[in-house]
């Protein structure tokens, strides 16, 4: 059986087109998950214009965010059956004996292969998962939703794991794409005071920001760092990934505070990290996520304390894919889901 897949063929700008693939077989630890939605992130369509910085083995399908039903299982699955609600962490192949693995990190095991770039990912009707990947959907989230809980954990991971924040803490995002926006909607649910910084051209996408309770600020953000105490932010979120953004990350963060880089830039830097060093700032990098962070994602969803609604500019079939990707590149949504067809 053949289902029409978003391929991303060649190292090339623009190499990505709809493909005929075949189902893919599944091994005795893995299941067949018949994909429902999967939302488009900034790394396909880095991928889509070949401004990525990471290794791609081409052909690949492209999706990571994804989940649907659970239609047949390996002979030693545990724990699953068919029809099961899941969705699926990103960490496709791990080598589970990596000293980062072993303590729970596999996100960080330096040999990891994720869906849509290291293997086949879900911009497609069937996908292959091994079963570790799988957490179940509660009901009350529809797929449209739950493709979502993927961005949510890289949120979760740079602002409540690797940053920290506390009540009170004033906090700037720069960068109102799904990731700093839901950044922003984190530190919210932290207790943080917000503002989420972009360009005139990114206005709409700071009016969706506006719904999760944060300042909008375009351009220049030193008033509202510096207002409480004239010293800065107590924590800058780097979410742009341009290096420019890191300069200003540093003017505005205050002495002893943090910057968490969360955006991917293979820019080089080219000006002077000096005041990292003179204001005594911590710059925390932060990448994926790991088992019991999607487990809070997914209570959060449940709850209704974290809404992804507000970001979900239109659910396009993945044969319109390059709908969708325009729209998210232009910046005329934050950010677009497909449907396998």
């Amino acid at each position: 059986m053949k289902s029409a897949a978003v391929v991303n063929f060649a190292p090339e700008k623009g190499s990505v087109e709809i493909r005929e693939i075949e189902q893919p077989t599944i091994g005795d630890e893995d299941v067949l998950l018949e994909v429902a939605n999967v939302g488009v992130c900034g790394s396909d369509l880095h991928q889509w214009t070949a401004d990525h910085s990471w290794p791609v083995n081409y052909p690949v399908v492209l999706g990571h965010e994804f989940g649907g039903h659970i239609i047949a299982l390996g002979g030693k699955v545990k724990g699953w059956k068919e029809g099961d609600r899941v969705v699926s962490e990103t960490a496709a192949v791990i080598d589970v004996n990596n000293p980062m693995s072993r303590i729970g990190l596999y996100n960080l095991d330096p040999t990891r292969k994720g869906f849509g770039y290291g293997v086949n990912g879900a911009m497609t009707k069937y996908v292959r998962v091994p079963a570790r990947c799988l957490h179940k959907v509660p009901d009350q989230i529809p797929f449209e939703h739950a493709c979502l809980t993927e961005p949510c954990c890289v949120a979760y991971s740079a602002v409540v794991e690797n940053t920290g924040l506390k009540p009170g803490d004033r906090v700037i995002v720069l960068g109102p794409g799904t990731i700093g926006i839901l950044c922003a909607a984190m530190a919210r649910l932290c207790g943080a005071q917000v503002a989420i910084v972009g360009l005139e051209a990114d206005r709409h996408r700071l009016d969706i920001a506006k719904q999760y309770g944060c300042e909008a600020i375009i351009g220049d953000a030193t008033e509202w760092a510096f207002k409480r105490d004239g010293l800065g932010a107590d924590c800058v979120i780097d979410a742009a990934g341009a290096s420019i953004t890191l300069k200003i990350a540093m003017q505005l963060v205050r002495p002893n505070g943090k910057i968490t880089k969360v955006g991917w830039g293979p820019q080089p830097l080219g000006f002077n990290l000096d005041p990292l060093v003179q204001k005594n700032i911590r710059l925390q990098g932060s990448f994926s996520h790991n088992w019991p962070m999607w487990e809070r994602v997914l209570a959060l969803l449940a709850s209704g304390q974290l809404d992804v609604k507000p970001i979900i500019g239109g659910v396009w079939p993945v044969t319109e894919w390059h709908t969708a990707f325009e729209k998210m590149h232009k910046g005329e949504i934050v950010k677009s889901v497909l449907k396998p067809v």
